[in-house]
């Protein structure tokens, strides 16, 4: 009951992470937004990454509750929480800026909800089966946690194509379902300490500090004045700067507080430290992933293969499921033989593994082969399947009974932020990319096909942010950048040329693969810090048969 519930609560949870990245197209068009105006990117953006924000915050606060009123109490909390901010968000009344407002405040709170879900969910399964069968029951949890990441790709694609309300909607049902099924079901309840009050200034010290730094992200990888990017931005500087020193201080007032939020001692435990290290390191490996292989997918190959931009969401979702696939296969089995042999071997070679899926993924070209792209991602896949349950249960195996929450909250607010800074990583380094490549030939193409050359200078000019966005909601921005009085006196096959859907793959391309083969090469990088990291783990350890 304990792993059929979790399992279901963490698949909900990280398909809403995903499903915007691929769905977001289908929603502005209902709302009546045009995405690829001035200001609308910050929408785009927090409406992406508010609910991964709040999630990371309060992971660690929502374990620590857990740990003192009861797991099963906060996570029903969590369940019904996410479902009625799920159904609030299938309903949103208004449109244009108004409605898009809302979506982001809403997803907001329905991060609330999945913070209570994933921080309890590990620790409910490590207190529910004994240590020589925790691998396995990890290994079937974490693929609803790492499939259900690439699973809201495909389902996104799918409903996204029927109505953008059902992005939203798909939740509900699933919603209430589990919130019944939890409450009915779950009865394993951790003892309240009447005398135990929160660590409220640690609680708000981690919130602020960790808040500022990935806002100050958020904004980082949007324009600022003439720059191409925000990272001179004072208020980015300050904010990461400010939020780097709120962490800092939360460190000096947790090793003095007697009931800590953060319980910096578990570190001191080898396999829990190491755990961690690796498990940060192969988020921020692969946390923008997705990010790459929508915009490359959906914004490129596919206008390029025919594919009309109204269908590139739904078979982008398809593109991506040997992923899937392929996580699958291994993350159940590698779960289960760590329960037997622990997890340095396995995890290690899965990192080593990611690092080869990621070089493998850069050498393709641009305009790939379906075949070899179809098998790097399932072996990204195996990979990712191999290394995920082995090192979960490590961490949570490292964990007294009575630390479960917080130590799941922790394993997930690593995991968590580090996707965020992946994603801000990713972007940054595609941005820079085209800024460098994109407008010389992007104003050669437009003088080519007709475009003046005064006018195509300044479309040229225009924030490479623009291209980006447009790439990654598999739109051709070209409708958009064009005055309707130019296009009027082009001829019909300059028209049909320029506002077709291979023009403007064309012009992106070369650019995008220069920033994307440096993003795929760092993450490779990564992979191999984190093989280093599970290596160091040690021996098998765990926490009830040392206590």
């Amino acid at each position: 009951m304990v792993l059929s519930n979790t399992t279901l609560g963490t698949l909900i949870v990280t398909i809403n992470t995903s499903i915007l990245l691929i769905s977001l197209p289908s929603i502005f068009r209902g709302l009546g937004i045009d995405p690829l105006a001035g200001g609308q990117s910050t929408f785009l953006l927090w409406i992406l990454m508010g609910y991964m924000l709040v999630t990371a915050v309060l992971l660690v606060t929502c374990g620590r509750i857990s740990d003192l009123y009861g797991r099963v109490r906060m996570y029903n909390l969590g369940f019904v929480v996410f479902t009625v901010f799920s159904l609030a968000l299938a309903l949103v009344p208004s449109v244009g800026i108004a409605g898009a407002m809302e979506i982001l405040i809403l997803r907001l709170f329905q991060g609330v909800g999945g913070a209570f879900l994933l921080a309890n969910s590990a620790a409910l399964i490590t207190d529910a089966f004994p240590a020589h069968r925790r691998g396995m029951a990890m290994g079937i949890n974490q693929i609803a946690a790492i499939a259900g990441s690439l699973l809201g790709l495909l389902v996104g694609g799918v409903l996204s194509s029927l109505n953008w309300r059902l992005v939203f909607l798909v939740s509900v049902p699933i919603g209430i379902f589990g919130s019944i099924w939890a409450y009915l079901k779950l009865h394993q309840e951790a003892r309240q300490r009447e005398s135990v009050s929160l660590d409220i200034p640690g609680n708000v010290t981690f919130a602020l500090g960790l808040t500022l730094i990935l806002v100050g992200i958020t904004y980082g990888i949007q324009p600022y004045g003439k720059s191409v990017m925000g990272w001179g931005n004072p208020f980015v500087i300050g904010a990461i700067v400010i939020g780097l020193a709120l962490l800092g201080w939360f460190v000096a007032i947790e090793r003095r507080a007697r009931e800590p939020l953060f319980r910096l001692d578990l570190f001191a435990v080898r396999a829990f430290a190491a755990g961690n290290i690796a498990g940060f390191t192969s988020s921020l490996a692969r946390g923008g992933l997705q990010f790459i292989l929508i915009i490359w997918l959906q914004g490129i190959w596919l206008p390029l293969h025919g594919y009309t931009y109204a269908d590139t969401p739904l078979w982008a979702g398809i593109y991506v499921a040997p992923m899937i696939v392929g996580f699958v296969i291994t993350g159940p089995l590698s779960g289960a033989l760590s329960d037997r042999f622990g997890a340095r071997a396995f995890s290690t070679i899965a990192m080593i593994l990611s690092a080869g899926g990621f070089v493998l993924l850069s050498l393709l070209p641009g305009n790939f082969a379906p075949l070899p792209f179809f098998a790097i991602l399932a072996f990204l896949g195996c990979a990712m399947g191999l290394f995920a349950a082995p090192n979960t249960t490590s961490i949570m195996n490292a964990a007294p009974a009575k630390m479960r929450g917080v130590a799941s909250g922790m394993r997930a607010t690593f995991q968590n932020a580090a996707t965020m800074a992946s994603i801000a990583l990713f972007f940054t380094l595609l941005t820079l990319g085209l800024a460098q490549n994109l407008p010389a030939v992007m104003r050669a193409g437009l003088i080519s096909n007709g475009v003046p050359a005064t006018t195509a200078a300044s479309i040229a000019g225009l924030p490479p942010i623009t291209a980006l966005f447009a790439a990654f909601l598999g739109y051709n921005p070209m409708r958009t950048l064009i005055p309707a009085g130019l296009a009027a006196h082009l001829s019909a096959h300059e028209t049909q040329t320029l506002f077709g859907t291979s023009f403007f793959p064309h012009l992106i391309l070369p650019a995008f693969m220069d920033g994307m083969h440096l993003a795929l090469w760092i993450s490779a990088i990564l992979s191999l810090v984190a093989a280093v990291a599970s290596a160091l783990r040690g021996k098998r350890y765990i926490a009830e048969k040392t206590s």
